[in-house]
């Protein structure tokens, strides 16, 4: 018998069926679906930075004094022992005071946007049930009108809504500026609401007819409840409208300064020369804050609102 020495033993032949692990292989849609990723990210933090950083520097500016401003405007950073509240003071001070009374502005817009949204959700609610719900002639020609009136710029309504109110003794007071925005917003508001009622199924509100309900019964004991994410976003909507307006503002009480609002109090202190910029951004702060403060308290009923109301059209 012969025996092989020092030969290498015979290497085993592959078995077919053993899967080979084969290297990662960039195809077009890996590639595209990492450069998304990373692009979605790059995204949000050139949105983050570009809202952000305006309120940041304004409040920076809001919190220097006007020498150090001046020395150096650039800044955005500030050294907390510098820190000065002068800015702040003198925006909340009264105009007797030598103030710009600020905290009379923000009473005056805090009950005209409040009266606004009372009003309008008072109207809006049954007119978007009615279109929603009731069968009339003309009932989608209605839905569309009430779209159609929103797109049209406020300048047109403007001078017309001047002269009515005028003749009715209302140019002048918060209720009737009150009224103005409620004629400005009932529209859009009635055509949202209209949406968010066709979400609610028919099924509940005819069983609630059927156990003695009339439709008023039916509106504030099934459909209102249903509704009350968007009617809150709703609600939401029409308070920004009504605080940040001008136009109708300018229009209705520039000539009584007891009465302005903040964006009239505002617009006053960035077309003065007399006043030193730390003040102007001050009271772009003092205007800000609250609508911010107002949509993060409620950002969760505003985001179920919108959403519930993008299911059906």
């Amino acid at each position: 018998m012969t025996t092989l020495t020092g030969a290498e033993p015979a290497a085993r032949p592959a078995d077919p069926e053993t899967p080979r692990r084969p290297g990662r292989r960039w195809t077009r849609d890996s590639i595209e679906t990492l450069a998304l990723r990373v692009l979605r990210w790059v995204v949000i933090a050139l949105l983050v930075l570009a809202s952000v950083l305006p309120f940041y520097y304004m409040l920076m500016l809001s919190v220097r004094s006007i020498q150090d401003l001046l020395l150096d405007p650039g800044r955005i950073w500030v050294d907390p022992a510098k820190i000065s509240l002068d800015a702040y003071r003198r925006v909340l001070r009264s105009v007797a005071d030598g103030g710009q009374g600020f905290l009379t502005l923000i009473r005056n817009s805090l009950l005209v946007s409040v009266g606004t949204v009372i009003i309008t959700l008072a109207a809006s609610i049954p007119g978007a049930y009615a279109i929603s719900r009731l069968a009339f002639r003309g009932r989608r020609q209605v839905s569309a009108l009430f779209v159609g009136v929103y797109f049209f710029p406020s300048i047109i309504v403007a001078v017309p809504l001047f002269v009515l109110f005028a003749r009715l003794g209302l140019r002048g007071s918060l209720f009737g500026l009150a009224l103005v925005y409620v004629a400005h917003t009932i529209p859009v508001t009635i055509y949202m609401l209209r949406g968010y009622f066709d979400t609610i199924p028919v099924s509940l509100e005819e069983a609630a007819l059927l156990d003695g309900c009339g439709r008023l019964g039916v509106i504030r004991r099934v459909s209102l409840p249903l509704a009350m994410p968007a009617v809150m976003a709703t609600g939401l909507y029409v308070c920004m409208i009504a605080w940040n307006e001008f136009l109708f503002a300018l229009l209705f009480l520039v000539q009584d300064r007891d009465r302005w609002t903040v964006s009239l109090g505002l617009a006053q202190l960035s077309g003065s020369i007399e006043v030193p910029t730390t003040v102007l951004m001050a009271g772009s702060v003092v205007l800000t804050i609250p609508i911010i403060a107002l949509f993060f308290a409620s950002e969760r009923l505003l985001v179920e609102g919108l959403s519930a109301g993008a299911e059906k059209g």
